[in-house]
């Protein structure tokens, strides 16, 4: 680290960043944040890692937060058209709760105060519009405007940023990125930023009090108990004490949606997952039938309970990051990750108990298809057992993030995806990101896109063979947009689940779902591999085809960056899809 004297506002943001467990930035040059990156570039523990736009950059640092967990992700922008062209990512990450530090190139501090008419602005004299924008999608946000305010400032937003688990935005005025630091202010380096800041429950008293409820409810009911983990179990910090609750207490546990990956999935008490009316029978009634539902880290999307077809039983116990309920009643300050321990040691010596039930198994569901074609009722379970432990599977919104959620997962397999959000091209950049932490942490990463999906962010395949990450991208060729075929008004509506439809009615579904088919194994030759010395391609139609790809001992090594185009029926959809899909037509047309 450089003597205190010689210490920049940029050289402190960096090693705070590096506290922080970053080890790479995502982002765009631009003439307002080049001083900053003349500081990063001089940084040997940082690495920088240019994308093609903005917007696949926000993407990348959120995939890198995902993966870094509890660590966070960086994005680097400039002033105006990069921070804007990054914002939809943003937003992501903040439904999504992911940590991106979003720091941003901006005019210098004479230029914000005078407001002549520079590039990059409106023309009308608000430079501070684009700040404006970003305020809703942040849980904070500064623009630096001195030496002596800067070191408390950084301090500021980056421990929201860890706190909150959402994105921050961090400006720096061009004059400030090398301005250097007063003696006084360097100092705070000393005590380091940590990524595990977290609810503290105070009052220990009434912490105790809510533990010895549960547990008596508990106790009292064991032979109806159930756990369900859901999203904010993991993105709240508390995964480790959800782990060991369940694992110390032997109760029967499920997960919705959001919660699929928290807790292991090969854990002999573990049952699958919960969607509400779309879940697996023996699920469902395991779950809605309990008489004491541990509900760990609830987040009640429109996806993640089945739309709001999930009907939890009255004796239902919901524990949050800050606060938790009892049958109804709330106990504001008593937070999961300080209630959980508690409630494992008073239970635990319950965990041999007779009457605990045994979940069902959660295996893959395997289907009979007639034909060699590749359909989505055998690819799913047939990628369960290519799966390996400590895989990090990303999955774009669409036939992909359905169908993975009855896939059990190997030990230690870190999910990214954007159940909430749902931006369509997200997993692209994310991958990039996700692949880039993997490769840190000695992870392979796998990626399942559909074809329209990988044509809104395409680019960032050029910026995976030059930073030589070694993703598996499997590219589900389906013609367009099957999610949106299947979500249409109840008269047009192509995909039933129940149902065969005849041609001329296949026939007649919008045209706007269509996409122009590209040569999708050339992809990574013309994107800067023209010679396949760092990729291979490969193109399987028959499930013969990719069994025999899926097996191949190099092939799953993945030691180079390798895309498989999977041909597929444009009507095919994974149940779940097509179910969910066809109750929110419904729903939409009331």
């Amino acid at each position: 680290m450089l003597h205190s004297t010689d210490l920049t506002i940029g050289h402190y943001i960096l090693e705070r960043l590096k506290q922080l467990g970053v080890k790479t930035l995502f982002g765009v040059p631009g003439d307002f944040n080049l001083g900053f990156l003349d500081v990063v570039e001089k940084d040997a523990d940082i690495e920088w890692v240019g994308n093609c736009n903005e917007l696949n950059a926000a993407y990348a640092a959120d995939g890198y937060a995902m993966v870094k967990r509890p660590g966070v992700g960086v994005l680097l922008t400039t002033y105006g058209v990069g921070e804007l062209s990054a914002l939809n990512g943003i937003s992501g990450s903040f439904a999504e709760m992911s940590p991106v530090v979003h720091i941003v190139g901006v005019p210098s501090r004479a230029t914000l105060k005078n407001k002549p008419m520079i590039h990059h602005t409106l023309g009308d004299g608000r430079l501070d519009v684009y700040a404006q924008a970003a305020r809703p999608f942040v849980a904070a946000q500064t623009i630096l405007s001195d030496e002596e305010t800067a070191v408390a400032e950084i301090d500021r937003v980056l421990t929201a940023c860890v706190a909150s688990r959402r994105p921050v935005y961090l400006g720096i005025p061009i004059d400030l990125a090398k301005a250097k630091i007063p003696g006084t202010g360097a100092q705070s380096l000393s005590t380091p930023l940590s990524s595990n800041i977290w609810h503290v429950n105070e009052d220990l008293h009434e912490e105790k009090l809510v533990a010895d409820t549960i547990a008596k409810l508990i106790r009292k009911n064991l032979d109806g108990a159930a756990v369900l983990v859901d999203a904010c179990a993991g993105r709240k910090g508390a995964k480790a004490e959800t782990v060991e609750f369940v694992t110390r207490t032997c109760l029967p546990v499920y997960a919705t949606c959001m919660g699929k990956g928290v807790v292991d999935e090969g854990y002999e008490r573990y049952g699958g997952i919960y969607v509400g009316a779309f879940s697996r029978p023996e699920v469902r009634d395991a779950v809605e039938n309990a008489k004491v539902v541990i509900h760990i880290g609830g987040l009640p999307t429109d996806f993640n309970t089945g739309i709001f077809s999930a009907k939890l039983p009255e004796g239902l116990v919901e524990l949050h990051s800050t606060w938790t309920t009892i049958l109804g009643t709330k106990f504001d300050g008593v937070g999961m990750k300080g209630l959980l321990p508690k409630l494992a040691s008073a239970l635990e010596p319950c965990s041999s108990d007779t009457r605990i039930k045994r979940p069902p198994t959660f295996k893959p569901a395997v289907t009979q298809i007639v034909g060699d074609d590749i359909k989505q009722r055998w690819f799913w379970p047939r990628m369960a057992s290519f799966l390996r432990n400590k895989d990090i599977v990303v999955t774009e919104t669409g036939t992909s993030s359905f169908g993975i959620f009855d896939v059990p997962f190997p030990d230690d397999t870190i999910t990214v995806a954007q159940t909430l959000y749902g931006s369509i091209g997200y997993t692209i950049g994310a991958t990039l990101g996700a692949a880039t932490a993997g490769r840190e942490e000695g992870r392979r990463t796998i990626l399942f896109v559909g074809d329209g999906s990988l044509q809104v962010g395409v680019q960032e395949l050029s910026t995976m063979i030059r930073t030589g990450v070694k993703p598996i991208i499997f590219v589900l060729n389906n013609a367009g947009y099957t999610i949106e075929r299947c979500v249409m008004s109840p008269d047009r509506s192509a995909l039933t689940v129940n149902r065969t439809w005849r041609a001329e009615e296949l026939d007649s579904c919008s045209k706007f779902h269509d996409i122009q088919d590209w040569r999708w194994t050339c992809l990574l030759q013309d994107l800067g591999d023209p010679n396949s010395a760092q990729s291979k391609s490969y193109q399987v139609r028959t499930r013969d085809e990719l069994s025999s790809l899926l097996d191949d001992d190099e092939f799953s090594a993945a030691t180079r960056i390798q895309l498989v185009e999977v041909l597929m029926d444009k009507y095919d959809a994974p149940d779940l899809l097509v179910n969910i899909a066809n109750a929110v037509v419904r729903t939409s047309h009331k």
